[in-house]
Protein backbone atom coordinates (compact mmCIF):
# COMPACT_ATOMS: atom_id res chain seq x y z
CA UNK A 1 0.00 0.00 0.00
CA UNK A 2 1.23 3.34 -0.84
CA UNK A 3 1.17 6.59 0.69
CA UNK A 4 -0.96 8.23 -1.49
CA UNK A 5 -3.46 4.91 -0.44
CA UNK A 6 -3.00 5.62 2.86
CA UNK A 7 -4.10 9.58 2.58
CA UNK A 8 -6.86 8.54 0.59
CA UNK A 9 -8.60 6.12 3.15
CA UNK A 10 -7.65 8.90 5.67
CA UNK A 11 -9.64 11.43 4.00
CA UNK A 12 -12.66 9.33 3.29
CA UNK A 13 -12.63 8.27 6.99
CA UNK A 14 -12.39 12.23 7.79
CA UNK A 15 -15.16 12.81 5.11
CA UNK A 16 -17.45 9.84 6.86
CA UNK A 17 -17.19 11.11 10.30
CA UNK A 18 -17.97 14.33 10.09
CA UNK A 19 -20.87 13.68 7.73
CA UNK A 20 -21.92 11.38 10.89
CA UNK A 21 -21.30 14.20 13.25
CA UNK A 22 -23.93 16.00 10.84
CA UNK A 23 -26.18 14.11 10.34
CA UNK A 24 -26.66 13.48 14.46
CA UNK A 25 -26.85 17.40 14.68
CA UNK A 26 -29.55 17.02 11.70
CA UNK A 27 -31.50 14.15 13.07
CA UNK A 28 -33.51 15.76 15.70
CA UNK A 29 -34.85 18.85 13.62
CA UNK A 30 -35.61 16.45 11.02
CA UNK A 31 -37.49 13.47 12.98
CA UNK A 32 -39.31 16.43 14.53
CA UNK A 33 -40.29 17.93 11.64
CA UNK A 34 -41.10 14.05 9.74
CA UNK A 35 -43.27 13.77 13.06
CA UNK A 36 -45.18 16.77 13.01
CA UNK A 37 -46.04 16.29 8.89
CA UNK A 38 -46.65 12.76 10.04
CA UNK A 39 -49.34 13.77 12.70
CA UNK A 40 -50.86 16.11 10.09
CA UNK A 41 -51.10 14.20 7.40
CA UNK A 42 -52.92 11.37 9.85
CA UNK A 43 -55.41 14.04 11.50
CA UNK A 44 -56.25 15.08 7.80
CA UNK A 45 -56.38 11.68 6.89
CA UNK A 46 -58.83 10.85 9.96
CA UNK A 47 -60.78 14.02 9.62
CA UNK A 48 -61.35 13.16 5.70
CA UNK A 49 -62.08 9.71 6.82
CA UNK A 50 -64.60 11.15 9.49
CA UNK A 51 -66.08 13.79 7.44
CA UNK A 52 -67.07 11.23 4.42
CA UNK A 53 -67.87 8.75 6.57
CA UNK A 54 -70.36 11.19 8.06
CA UNK A 55 -71.68 12.26 4.58
CA UNK A 56 -71.85 8.11 3.79
CA UNK A 57 -73.93 7.55 7.27
CA UNK A 58 -76.04 10.89 6.26
CA UNK A 59 -76.83 9.96 2.46
CA UNK A 60 -77.39 6.43 3.41
CA UNK A 61 -80.20 7.30 6.72
CA UNK A 62 -81.73 9.45 3.95
CA UNK A 63 -82.28 7.34 1.39
CA UNK A 64 -83.34 5.02 3.44
CA UNK A 65 -85.59 7.44 5.31
CA UNK A 66 -86.59 8.69 1.55
CA UNK A 67 -87.24 4.68 0.27
CA UNK A 68 -89.67 4.68 3.29
CA UNK A 69 -91.78 7.46 2.28
CA UNK A 70 -91.47 6.60 -1.64
CA UNK A 71 -92.46 3.05 -0.77
CA UNK A 72 -96.15 3.40 0.25
CA UNK A 73 -96.51 6.12 -2.16
CA UNK A 74 -95.82 3.55 -4.89
CA UNK A 75 -97.69 0.64 -2.87
CA UNK A 76 -101.14 3.13 -2.95
CA UNK A 77 -101.09 4.19 -6.35
CA UNK A 78 -100.74 0.97 -7.16
CA UNK A 79 -103.39 -0.31 -5.12
CA UNK A 80 -105.46 2.98 -6.76
CA UNK A 81 -104.38 2.02 -10.19
CA UNK A 82 -105.72 -1.27 -9.34
CA UNK A 83 -108.83 -0.46 -7.60
CA UNK A 84 -109.20 2.08 -10.48
CA UNK A 85 -109.21 -0.49 -13.29
CA UNK A 86 -111.75 -2.73 -10.77
CA UNK A 87 -113.75 0.36 -10.63
CA UNK A 88 -113.39 0.96 -14.70
CA UNK A 89 -114.75 -2.83 -15.11
CA UNK A 90 -117.62 -2.08 -13.26
CA UNK A 91 -118.66 0.91 -14.65
CA UNK A 92 -118.32 -0.71 -18.13
CA UNK A 93 -120.45 -3.30 -16.68
CA UNK A 94 -123.08 -0.95 -15.29
CA UNK A 95 -123.39 1.18 -18.73
CA UNK A 96 -123.29 -2.36 -21.19
CA UNK A 97 -125.89 -1.43 -23.35
CA UNK A 98 -129.64 -2.84 -22.38
CA UNK A 99 -130.72 -5.71 -25.05
CA UNK A 100 -134.26 -5.72 -27.16
CA UNK A 101 -136.77 -7.99 -25.60
CA UNK A 102 -137.74 -10.90 -27.24
CA UNK A 103 -140.87 -10.06 -28.39
CA UNK A 104 -139.38 -6.48 -29.88
CA UNK A 105 -136.36 -8.24 -31.03
CA UNK A 106 -138.60 -9.94 -33.74
CA UNK A 107 -140.25 -6.72 -34.59
CA UNK A 108 -137.26 -4.58 -35.13
CA UNK A 109 -135.73 -7.52 -36.89
CA UNK A 110 -138.57 -7.09 -39.66
CA UNK A 111 -138.62 -4.06 -39.92
CA UNK A 112 -136.13 -1.23 -37.80
CA UNK A 113 -138.18 1.56 -37.91
CA UNK A 114 -140.53 -0.32 -35.24
CA UNK A 115 -139.76 1.80 -32.43
CA UNK A 116 -142.22 0.12 -29.71
CA UNK A 117 -145.45 -1.74 -29.35
CA UNK A 118 -148.80 -0.52 -27.73
CA UNK A 119 -151.91 -2.45 -26.71
CA UNK A 120 -154.96 -1.78 -24.40
CA UNK A 121 -157.17 -3.99 -23.24
CA UNK A 122 -160.68 -4.24 -24.12
CA UNK A 123 -159.88 -2.05 -27.59
CA UNK A 124 -158.58 -3.58 -30.81
CA UNK A 125 -155.49 -1.09 -30.34
CA UNK A 126 -152.89 -3.80 -30.16
CA UNK A 127 -150.30 -2.49 -32.65
CA UNK A 128 -146.52 -1.53 -33.29
CA UNK A 129 -144.81 2.04 -32.76
CA UNK A 130 -143.31 3.57 -35.63
CA UNK A 131 -140.68 6.86 -35.50
CA UNK A 132 -138.76 8.20 -38.57
CA UNK A 133 -137.31 11.62 -37.18
CA UNK A 134 -136.53 12.56 -40.91
CA UNK A 135 -140.11 12.24 -41.86
CA UNK A 136 -142.68 12.23 -39.29
CA UNK A 137 -145.40 11.36 -41.45
CA UNK A 138 -143.62 8.57 -43.47
CA UNK A 139 -146.21 6.10 -41.96
CA UNK A 140 -149.15 8.24 -41.71
CA UNK A 141 -150.63 6.23 -45.18
CA UNK A 142 -148.24 3.58 -45.17
CA UNK A 143 -148.43 -0.15 -43.44
CA UNK A 144 -145.67 -1.62 -41.30
CA UNK A 145 -144.53 -3.42 -44.87
CA UNK A 146 -144.02 0.29 -45.86
CA UNK A 147 -146.97 -0.12 -48.68
CA UNK A 148 -149.51 2.30 -49.04
CA UNK A 149 -152.56 2.06 -46.45
CA UNK A 150 -155.26 4.18 -45.69
CA UNK A 151 -154.94 3.16 -41.97
CA UNK A 152 -151.51 3.94 -41.54
CA UNK A 153 -149.80 2.69 -38.61
CA UNK A 154 -149.55 4.27 -35.22
CA UNK A 155 -146.64 7.10 -35.07
CA UNK A 156 -144.66 8.40 -32.54
CA UNK A 157 -143.46 11.68 -32.36
CA UNK A 158 -139.88 12.55 -33.71
CA UNK A 159 -139.92 14.74 -30.52
CA UNK A 160 -140.25 11.85 -28.28
CA UNK A 161 -137.82 10.11 -27.05
CA UNK A 162 -139.01 6.69 -26.13
CA UNK A 163 -135.51 5.52 -24.55
CA UNK A 164 -132.56 3.21 -25.31
CA UNK A 165 -132.76 1.63 -21.62
CA UNK A 166 -134.63 0.02 -18.77
CA UNK A 167 -135.73 1.32 -15.72
CA UNK A 168 -134.45 -1.24 -13.47
CA UNK A 169 -131.03 0.01 -14.15
CA UNK A 170 -132.14 3.81 -14.20
CA UNK A 171 -131.62 3.86 -17.79
CA UNK A 172 -127.69 3.38 -16.59
CA UNK A 173 -127.77 0.95 -19.62
CA UNK A 174 -129.12 3.43 -22.37
CA UNK A 175 -131.19 6.81 -22.60
CA UNK A 176 -134.32 7.63 -20.07
CA UNK A 177 -137.31 8.44 -21.97
CA UNK A 178 -138.94 11.99 -22.24
CA UNK A 179 -141.05 13.35 -19.69
CA UNK A 180 -144.29 13.14 -22.52
CA UNK A 181 -144.24 10.09 -25.01
CA UNK A 182 -147.14 11.22 -27.74
CA UNK A 183 -148.14 9.13 -30.03
CA UNK A 184 -150.63 9.60 -32.59
CA UNK A 185 -152.95 7.59 -34.94
CA UNK A 186 -156.05 7.77 -37.37
CA UNK A 187 -159.51 7.54 -36.32
CA UNK A 188 -160.57 4.60 -38.41
CA UNK A 189 -164.65 4.69 -38.93
CA UNK A 190 -164.01 0.60 -38.15
CA UNK A 191 -162.82 1.92 -34.42
CA UNK A 192 -159.29 0.34 -35.85
CA UNK A 193 -156.07 2.16 -34.86
CA UNK A 194 -157.05 4.88 -32.80
CA UNK A 195 -160.73 5.04 -33.64
CA UNK A 196 -161.54 2.59 -30.06
CA UNK A 197 -160.41 5.87 -28.53
CA UNK A 198 -163.58 7.04 -28.77
CA UNK A 199 -164.87 4.87 -25.89
CA UNK A 200 -162.71 6.56 -22.97
CA UNK A 201 -165.30 9.13 -23.57
CA UNK A 202 -167.36 6.71 -21.37
CA UNK A 203 -166.19 6.87 -17.56
CA UNK A 204 -167.32 3.68 -16.97
CA UNK A 205 -164.94 2.50 -19.95
CA UNK A 206 -161.88 3.97 -18.57
CA UNK A 207 -162.64 2.49 -15.11
CA UNK A 208 -162.12 -0.84 -16.47
CA UNK A 209 -159.86 -0.52 -19.02
CA UNK A 210 -157.44 2.35 -17.43
CA UNK A 211 -154.38 0.98 -18.22
CA UNK A 212 -152.17 1.50 -21.33
CA UNK A 213 -149.83 -1.30 -22.49
CA UNK A 214 -146.26 0.40 -23.87
CA UNK A 215 -143.65 -1.28 -24.65
CA UNK A 216 -140.64 0.12 -25.91
CA UNK A 217 -137.36 -1.86 -27.45
CA UNK A 218 -135.88 -2.57 -24.37
CA UNK A 219 -138.55 -2.72 -21.77
CA UNK A 220 -142.24 -3.21 -21.01
CA UNK A 221 -144.06 -0.44 -19.37
CA UNK A 222 -147.30 0.38 -18.20
CA UNK A 223 -149.62 3.60 -17.94
CA UNK A 224 -152.34 4.21 -16.30
CA UNK A 225 -155.00 7.05 -17.60
CA UNK A 226 -155.06 10.30 -15.89
CA UNK A 227 -157.01 12.69 -18.11
CA UNK A 228 -159.53 12.35 -20.98
CA UNK A 229 -160.11 15.52 -22.83
CA UNK A 230 -161.09 17.32 -26.12
CA UNK A 231 -159.12 19.87 -27.39
CA UNK A 232 -157.49 21.19 -30.92
CA UNK A 233 -154.74 22.15 -33.30
CA UNK A 234 -153.80 25.46 -33.13
CA UNK A 235 -152.27 28.24 -35.47
CA UNK A 236 -149.06 29.28 -34.59
CA UNK A 237 -150.42 32.75 -34.31
CA UNK A 238 -152.97 31.58 -31.25
CA UNK A 239 -150.13 31.72 -28.57
CA UNK A 240 -152.52 32.12 -25.37
CA UNK A 241 -154.18 28.28 -25.92
CA UNK A 242 -152.44 25.30 -24.09
CA UNK A 243 -151.06 23.12 -26.74
CA UNK A 244 -150.87 19.74 -25.64
CA UNK A 245 -148.65 18.46 -28.51
CA UNK A 246 -145.91 20.44 -27.62
CA UNK A 247 -145.12 19.50 -24.67
CA UNK A 248 -142.60 16.78 -24.56
CA UNK A 249 -140.08 17.52 -21.65
CA UNK A 250 -140.11 19.22 -18.43
CA UNK A 251 -137.00 20.83 -17.55
CA UNK A 252 -138.49 22.69 -14.08
CA UNK A 253 -141.44 21.68 -12.22
CA UNK A 254 -143.37 24.75 -13.51
CA UNK A 255 -143.23 23.30 -16.90
CA UNK A 256 -144.57 20.17 -15.27
CA UNK A 257 -147.39 21.94 -13.03
CA UNK A 258 -148.31 23.68 -16.19
CA UNK A 259 -149.16 20.43 -18.58
CA UNK A 260 -150.54 18.81 -15.71
CA UNK A 261 -153.23 21.13 -14.38
CA UNK A 262 -154.17 22.00 -17.78
CA UNK A 263 -154.79 18.01 -18.95
CA UNK A 264 -156.91 17.62 -15.71
CA UNK A 265 -158.53 20.83 -15.49
CA UNK A 266 -160.11 20.03 -19.30
CA UNK A 267 -160.75 16.44 -18.68
CA UNK A 268 -164.04 15.07 -18.85
CA UNK A 269 -164.07 13.67 -15.85
CA UNK A 270 -161.67 12.96 -12.59
CA UNK A 271 -160.15 9.56 -12.83
CA UNK A 272 -158.73 9.32 -9.57
CA UNK A 273 -154.95 9.13 -10.94
CA UNK A 274 -152.71 11.90 -9.57
CA UNK A 275 -149.52 12.91 -10.51
CA UNK A 276 -146.33 15.04 -9.43
CA UNK A 277 -142.86 16.68 -10.38
CA UNK A 278 -140.66 13.45 -12.01
CA UNK A 279 -143.81 11.08 -13.22
CA UNK A 280 -143.71 10.55 -16.82
CA UNK A 281 -146.73 10.30 -19.24
CA UNK A 282 -147.90 8.89 -22.24
CA UNK A 283 -150.60 11.14 -24.63
CA UNK A 284 -152.63 9.07 -27.35
CA UNK A 285 -154.06 11.65 -30.10
CA UNK A 286 -156.02 11.71 -32.14
CA UNK A 287 -158.67 12.95 -34.57
CA UNK A 288 -162.05 14.19 -33.41
CA UNK A 289 -164.53 16.51 -34.99
CA UNK A 290 -166.43 18.81 -32.42
CA UNK A 291 -163.95 21.33 -33.97
CA UNK A 292 -161.54 21.91 -37.09
CA UNK A 293 -158.77 19.97 -36.63
CA UNK A 294 -159.88 18.63 -33.13
CA UNK A 295 -158.74 15.84 -30.94
CA UNK A 296 -159.44 13.45 -29.05
CA UNK A 297 -156.44 13.09 -26.48
CA UNK A 298 -156.05 10.52 -23.78
CA UNK A 299 -153.02 10.57 -21.32
CA UNK A 300 -151.85 7.77 -19.05
CA UNK A 301 -149.14 8.56 -16.09
CA UNK A 302 -146.46 5.33 -16.01
CA UNK A 303 -146.96 3.60 -13.10
CA UNK A 304 -144.66 0.44 -14.37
Amino acid sequence: MTRTDIDSIRGRRQFLENYRVELTEWAPPVSVAFLVVLVFLTAMLQYRMGYMGSRYAATKDNLTEALQNISPTVETDTLAGAAKEEDADEIVLSMAPAEKTQKMEEVYGLNPDCAGWIKIDGTVIDYPVMQTPEDEQYYLNRDFDGRYSVYGCIIADTDSDIGSGTIANEYADGTSPSTNIILHGHNMKNGTMFGSLDKFRDRSFEQNHSIIKFSSLYEDREYEICAVFLSQVFKKSETDVFKYYQFFNADTEDEFNDFYSNIKKMSMYDTGVDASYGDEFITLSVCAYHVENGRLVVVGKRIK
